[in-house]
């Protein structure tokens, strides 16, 4: 309601009635101007208030607890694409396979050379294959920048990886539901992130400071994706999140 109705309004009712619609009025601005100062969560779609304001709006779901960038302050597709290709990836580096260990040997651990895998968002090295094929393992890459072969997401696997992917998920939603729909029934999805806990921060982390990761998780972000994409198992190991 603005100023001019309020006034009509005013007038044509008696005046014991305008300090109710005065009421209303301020009710509704002040209403109009809390959901102007949330965001609607990409995740599960709850209204999430704002959490942190530095080069970046954050905001964190009272419902799913994702702590995530403004749809309006996004990267552009150019921009991304730009901050990916300055990742110094040799995969010839022991210390880059080290950092990736905790999925190459989870992988090794649960499935055989013979069940199908797909590293999803598999950068510009391609890691995760590169170790796995080393030692026989089927598996194959996709990456919308690097890797684009779409064709790839219609099919099933025994095993997806996802390392230091999911935080730069503009459609959490739709992606995690992808990502469960190519899984076969006992399948397993690996993914590595840094989790975010009340221990931690946030002004001083690191993880925040790049600006392509615009959706950070805790412990309660993977609880619920747990439960509302029908995975039956979690398990959170420092920076290893496995669901099946």
């Amino acid at each position: 309601m603005d100023a001019k109705i309020f006034g009509k309004l005013s007038k044509e009712v008696p005046s014991c009635n305008c300090g109710v619609i005065l009421a209303f009025y301020c009710l509704l601005k002040a209403n109009r101007l809390r959901l102007a100062m949330k965001k609607i969560c990409p995740l599960c779609e709850s209204f999430a208030p704002q959490f942190y304001k530095d080069t970046q709006t954050y905001y964190r779901c009272p419902t799913c607890d994702a702590i995530f960038v403004s749809d309006t302050e996004l990267p552009d597709a150019t921009s991304e694409k730009e901050r990916y290709e300055l990742h110094d990836d040799d995969t010839a580096d022991i210390g880059y396979r080290k950092f990736v260990s905790p999925i190459t040997e989870g992988i090794r651990r649960s499935f055989t050379r013979e069940e199908k895998g797909l590293d999803f968002g598999a950068g510009t090295s391609a890691i995760i294959s590169v170790v796995l094929k080393e030692y026989g393992y089927n598996i194959v890459n996709y990456d919308p920048y690097f890797h684009n072969h779409p064709e790839l997401l219609q099919q099933k696997y025994d095993y997806i990886s996802s390392c230091e992917v999911i935080e730069h998920f503009y459609h959490p939603k739709k992606e995690f539901a992808l990502l469960r729909e190519m899984l076969q029934e006992n399948g397993k999805l690996f993914l590595m992130t840094d989790v975010y806990d009340e221990s931690i921060d946030f002004a001083k982390w690191y993880y925040k400071n790049d600006p392509t990761h615009v959706f950070l998780y805790t412990a309660k972000t993977f609880e619920w994706i747990r439960k509302n994409f029908g995975f039956r198992g979690l398990m959170i190991t420092k920076r290893l999140v496995v669901l099946n």
